[in-house]
């Protein structure tokens, strides 16, 4: 981690013309104080984990995976803060392999509540700099596979939007330009902060991660949106490409 601070820079581009895991034990299996509905009948919603409500939301699970199974690793996968912005069925379908059904009650469910927090005490966030960044995606660094991560900004650095480009392997992740500028495009974002984590536990950025950097700076000066910066991400620590560049 460096200790220099720098504040990202929003340019004006306006000129300018992207084996399934066995389960242990069934719901129905368990002791009646444990199974997620009874818990929240006798013991109300705040005793319950991510997972146990987000398998109320599902009902029952599939013929491959009991609805618990499921549950834990759709929010070790996702993370529990990264799928709360997932919009997208189709994707969060194909990514986790579930059916699309269930892709839906949990994209409605989420929906709900960023309805009810838009309209109570939910505050705007802003980004100035890589640590306000990775304090907003730290959780990312303990997620079993690669997540890259996409902190869209307005002209203010208020962060309009935060989505999950697309989740990798345990050592890989695959970037295409149309995918990080896609979001920025439907958002109405000016800049755009890449992140992702490295579940090896090494911040250092690879030779792919400049590589990756490099042509996705090159292709927002074509569409006029600012890539700000690439945060690596590993354990409790964080690396900015940018500050990396700058201390050269």
């Amino acid at each position: 981690m460096t200790q220099q601070t720098l504040h990202y820079t929003l340019h004006d581009n306006d000129l300018i013309l992207g084996e399934e895991t066995p389960y242990i034990l069934r719901v129905r299996d368990l002791p009646i104080d444990e199974k997620p509905r009874e818990k929240l009948q006798h013991l109300g919603p705040s005793s319950l984990s991510v997972a146990e409500l987000v398998a109320i939301v599902l009902g029952v699970g599939t013929r491959k995976e009991e609805v618990m199974t499921m549950s834990r690793r759709i929010i070790s996968e996702y993370g529990e803060k990264a799928i709360i912005h997932e919009t997208d069925p189709l994707r969060l379908a194909e990514i986790l392999s579930i059916p699309i059904g269930k892709a839906h009650q949990i994209i409605a469910c989420f929906e709900l509540g960023r309805r009810a927090y838009a309209r109570t005490d939910g505050k705007p966030v802003f980004i100035r700099t890589a640590s306000q960044a990775f304090q907003h995606i730290a959780h990312i660094g303990h997620l079993p596979k690669e997540q890259l991560r996409g902190l869209y900004l307005n002209s203010r650095h208020e962060l309009v939007h935060d989505e999950i480009i697309s989740i990798g392997s345990l050592t890989a992740n695959i970037v295409h330009p149309r995918e990080v500028f896609q979001p920025a495009l439907a958002h109405q974002a000016v800049a755009v902060i890449i992140a992702h984590n490295h579940p090896s536990g090494n911040t250092s950025p690879t030779d792919a991660d400049l590589t990756v950097t490099s042509q996705l700076v090159a292709a927002g000066k074509i569409l006029g949106i600012d890539v700000l910066d690439h945060i690596i991400v590993a354990g409790d620590e964080f690396v900015s490409i940018l500050e990396a560049k700058n201390e050269r």
